[in-house]
């Protein structure tokens, strides 16, 4: 991985996904922490539901490219999927405050790891940028789904 490469530099999450052990937790480490800190700035939905788009879409390329440059499909390093899914949560969470961060935190690494079903189908069968993307997007669905169970429930 290069760092100086700026698809490479994005794709580990800014360095977060060269972090040993569990380079997953840490690129959505930085996505919470990167997604509280625009939140903070913009307080927008519209905000988070155009970044995911973007973010999305150009992350299909980059995790591509980047996997194409270190020869390896869906290397740990990279985690700008983890951020992506984060910023997904953030267009959608129920409350923003500091327990539902942490909530999102926790159930999303648990869905990513776990890959219930439809994930790990989506994992194993779906190829490409896009299939290192979709996976994580998936565990984000999950995660917003508990967040709106738990809320309902209290």
């Amino acid at each position: 991985m290069n760092l100086k490469n700026p698809y490479h530099f994005l794709a580990c999450g800014f360095g977060a996904g060269l972090i040993k052990p569990a380079s997953g937790t840490w690129g959505s480490l930085v996505g919470v922490l990167l997604a509280i800190l625009l939140w903070k700035l913009t307080a927008s939905t519209w905000f988070f539901v155009l970044l995911t788009a973007l973010s999305f879409l150009f992350g299909c390329y980059i995790c591509q490219k980047v996997s194409d440059d270190i020869n390896s499909y869906d290397d740990g390093r990279i985690v700008w999927d983890e951020i992506v899914a984060i910023f997904l949560i953030f267009s959608f969470l129920p409350e923003h405050s500091g327990l539902f961060y942490l909530l999102t935190f926790i159930f999303f690494r648990l869905f990513d790891i776990a890959k219930p079903f439809p994930i790990r189908r989506a994992d194993l069968s779906l190829k490409g940028g896009f299939g290192i993307m979709f996976d994580d997007i998936l565990a984000g669905i999950y995660t917003l789904f508990s967040l709106y169970l738990i809320t309902w429930l209290i």
